[in-house]
């Protein structure tokens, strides 16, 4: 009998996967595309296609599951039920867009105490990361290495800010303070990479303002299954969203309080 855990984490990494592989066959045969809020916040039938075909699986599967996704799925649990998936069917579309590699499609289950699994699936590298509570990180079926405390000084960090936030001394200012004391800063335009690549000691840590919950849940459950830690912070009318080993988050904090 298959445990009710891996049964989820099968179904997450098979929606990730065809989610993935459904956008990258759209993007070879041309898409049209509109804009959100701004020239880089986009939007293609590719990331609904995605999505409906994530949100059809687990309606069909998980009947009783909520449902949110960033293309505008938002179905409650039913009655009794805590759990919801949130779904990020294309996670970086401006560089989807533009050729760049860094994009994926993820998906979070989660209840009242937080994450249960997440699962990755970046096309470009062929890779499928998945991770949640009693089961590692793993990448393509390797377990990742144990995140250690390694001090921020040492480390990379993982961030983005708009140019449309940098007036907004509220945010500007905190995360100078942060990224000035790593190592070195890095911006993939993909948070679920970005927390990935955390999670598999690739980038140190990550730290962005107001992250929302299908980019920051798939991630949160990777790094923690990774040894590593996670936390939220308000400050200066911003939630901060850090993640990391255990050190340089509590470095992060530090510094966004400065």
């Amino acid at each position: 009998m298959v445990h009710p855990f891996t049964d989820d984490l099968n179904l997450a990494a098979e929606l990730v996967r065809e989610a993935g592989d459904l956008a990258h066959k759209m993007l070879m045969a041309g898409l049209e595309t509109r804009h959100k809020t701004s020239v880089s916040d986009v939007v293609s039938e590719a990331d609904h296609a995605a999505e409906r075909l994530v949100v059809e699986r687990l309606r069909e599967l998980r009947p009783h599951d909520g449902l949110v996704g960033e293309e505008g799925t938002d179905q409650r649990p039913g009655a009794g039920v805590q759990r919801t998936w949130f779904i990020d069917p294309v996670d970086g579309t401006y560089n989807f867009l533009q050729g760049l590699p860094y994009w994926c499609a993820a998906v979070a289950l989660a209840d009242a105490e937080g994450p249960i699994l997440g699962a990755v699936y970046h096309p470009f590298a062929d890779e499928l990361w998945l991770g949640g509570r009693g089961h590692r990180t793993t990448c393509n079926g390797v377990p990742v290495r144990p995140l250690v405390d390694i001090p921020l000084s040492q480390l990379s960090v993982a961030s983005y800010l708009h140019p449309a936030t940098l007036p907004d001394s509220g945010a500007r200012e905190p995360l100078l303070s942060a990224v000035s004391r790593a190592a070195t800063v890095r911006m993939l335009g993909s948070g679920s990479i970005e927390l990935a690549s955390v999670a598999g000691g690739r980038l140190g840590a990550w730290v962005q303002h107001d992250s929302l919950d299908w980019d920051w849940l798939p991630g949160v459950a990777l790094v923690t299954a990774a040894g590593g830690v996670t936390s939220v912070l308000e400050h200066r009318g911003h939630r901060w969203h850090i993640a990391g080993n255990r050190q340089a988050v509590e470095e992060i904090r530090a510094a966004l309080l400065a």
